[in-house]
């Protein structure tokens, strides 16, 4: 509105120079008297101040006013002014509203002409006609930058929203990994610190020294354990200026340690892996620890005293044409096959009992064949041939593009 305002107290000042010059009103006859074309000068050009704001209400008070204005004869500002109205019309308002408005001012136009006789009707109709041409062509085209403009703004507001869904489902993929990895971690650990404390209680009276050992295991695993949930919280609250040291998350290097863990919680385990495993992506080797991780605690929660498992990591197929890695963990859940239990079943029908084999579908079943999926892999849960249990899954090594 600043420079509306400027640029109508510019038009006022013309024609209150060509007032005080004596150059205004009809020819031919006295010009006006200050008390009538200064009034009509100040409301010719007021409008102008609210064009971009109100552009209807400005333009068709610009239209009335400029008819004793330019009967009158009293200055440039009405030619000036309905010029501006039409071209705010058409940009502001839309190209229907400039047709109504030019319809408006032609009829008006056409009958101040044919109504003064002091000048040439055709050369009044001719300059007109161009003037409003002009007026609509420079409407069209800032209208049409204008649109182009909102659009393209539009669009940016479209890209910013699509980027923070794209960002919020990011975040919650994460927190969905982070929350597997929080349950990965104290499931191990706890069932680790579990079995050991029930194993030094019972030791304590008889051999303290083993109760001692099992008590340094618990402290370790809960060392352990608790550096790592302090460092997935960290992720979780993004505080990203701790001063703590990162430590790296494990692998399938970190095997050979996790089944010696294992073996001092007393469950003895067998492990043979590939030594082809160091060159694999960096989320493919920790899916295989996880996966072999929850495995082995799921033996030492549920096998029994004195199970055995063992544990076999291969890497299979050509690397050129799209390898893959084999985990097999199976243990002999003391010696013991899985019992069946009687279900009942019958959808439609009468219900009937059938031996069915029951699989837990805990959150860590959950977590590891979530783990197989998101890398493109298979995971199998059931029963080992000779008794006990078995998980098997394969990772490829590399996505299929």
């Amino acid at each position: 509105m600043a420079g509306d305002t400027l640029l109508a107290v510019l038009l006022l000042l013309i024609d209150l120079l060509l007032f005080v010059g004596g150059t205004v009103g009809a020819e031919g006859s006295h010009p006006p008297p200050w008390f009538v074309s200064v009034p009509l000068d100040v409301a010719m050009v007021a409008p102008l101040v609210i064009r971009r704001k109100k552009p209807l209400v400005a333009a068709y008070l610009v239209l009335l006013i400029a008819i004793p204005h330019a009967a009158l004869s009293l200055g440039f500002s009405s030619v000036a002014a309905l010029a501006m109205s039409l071209y705010s019309v058409l940009v502001y308002s839309g190209r229907k509203q400039g047709l109504v408005y030019v319809g408006a001012l032609a009829v008006i136009t056409a009958v101040q002409v044919l109504t003064d006789h002091s000048t040439p009707w055709l050369g009044n109709i001719i300059f007109s006609a161009f003037g409003i041409a002009l007026c609509w062509t420079l409407g069209e085209f800032v209208g049409a930058r204008r649109a182009y403009q909102l659009e393209v703004e539009a669009r940016l507001h479209l890209l910013e929203t699509e980027r923070d869904q794209a960002t919020r489902i990011a975040v919650a993929e994460e927190r969905g990994r982070i929350a597997r990895e929080l349950h990965d971690v104290v499931a191990h650990s706890v069932s680790v610190m579990v079995v050991q404390a029930d194993g030094a209680a019972l030791a304590l009276p008889t051999n303290p020294e083993l109760a001692g050992r099992a008590l340094q295991t618990i402290s370790e695993t809960g060392r352990g354990a608790l550096g790592e949930l302090r460092r997935l919280l960290e992720v979780l609250r993004g505080d990203h200026d701790s001063t703590e040291p990162r430590v790296p998350q494990p692998d399938a290097n970190a095997l050979a340690e996790l089944a010696e863990r294992m073996r001092g919680a007393g469950v003895p385990v067998e492990l043979e892996v590939d030594d082809s495993l160091t060159d694999l992506p960096a989320g493919v080797s920790l899916g295989i620890y996880r996966i072999v991780q929850e495995s082995l605690t799921n033996t030492l929660k549920h096998a029994g005293t004195g199970a055995r498992a063992e544990v076999r990591v291969h890497r299979t197929g050509d690397s050129k044409k799209g390898d893959a890695v084999e985990v097999l963990v199976r243990d002999d859940g003391a010696g013991r096959a899985r019992q069946l239990e009687q279900v009942t079943v019958g959808a439609g029908g009468p219900p009937k009992r059938v031996p069915r084999l029951q699989v837990a579908g805990g959150n860590g079943l959950i977590g590891m064949r979530e783990r197989a999926n998101v890398y493109g892999g298979t995971l199998e849960v059931g029963p080992a041939p000779a008794g006990g249990w078995q998980v098997r899954a394969v990772l490829p090594v590399r996505l299929a593009p």
